[in-house]
């Protein structure tokens, strides 16, 4: 089976293992997956990403999820582009998630980053997912 939206895939592993109330998830790992889920670890949603390697010798990411008692760290967790409908914006245009609440993860050229961050340095970028 191939996969085309690989980002997609990666949320959605993430908003399932949360629902399914799992301590831990293993995914695959790339670059960008990787930047999101550091992003994750720093605003408090999950409590720890790392690279591990799978049973085959592949480079994975293990993300262990964060609860506050039951209460899951991550509220909810939304794709805003798509491989079919890609949104860019500029630094000006970065939309806040719950009037500032919550996050949106911005892919720039100069990597992945917070909305706030990504207006702080005057870039925008492909917006990638909010967060809340």
């Amino acid at each position: 089976m191939s996969v085309h939206d690989t980002l997609g895939d990666f949320i959605t592993a993430i908003r399932n293992a949360y629902r399914a109330e799992k301590p831990a998830c293993v995914l695959q790992w790339s670059k960008l997956r990787e930047g999101v889920a550091k992003i994750l670890v720093d605003e408090g949603y999950l409590a720890d990403a790392r690279q591990v390697d799978d049973k085959r010798g592949h480079k994975a990411l293990e993300l262990t999820l964060k609860y506050s008692g039951n209460t899951p760290a991550l509220a909810g967790i939304e794709r805003m582009s798509t491989p079919g409908r890609r949104h860019y914006v500029d630094s000006q245009s970065v939309p806040k998630s719950l009037g500032g609440l919550g996050i949106v993860i911005v892919t720039t050229s100069k990597g992945v980053m917070r909305d706030a961050d990504a207006r702080k340095n005057k870039l925008g970028g492909e917006l990638l997912c909010k967060v809340w």
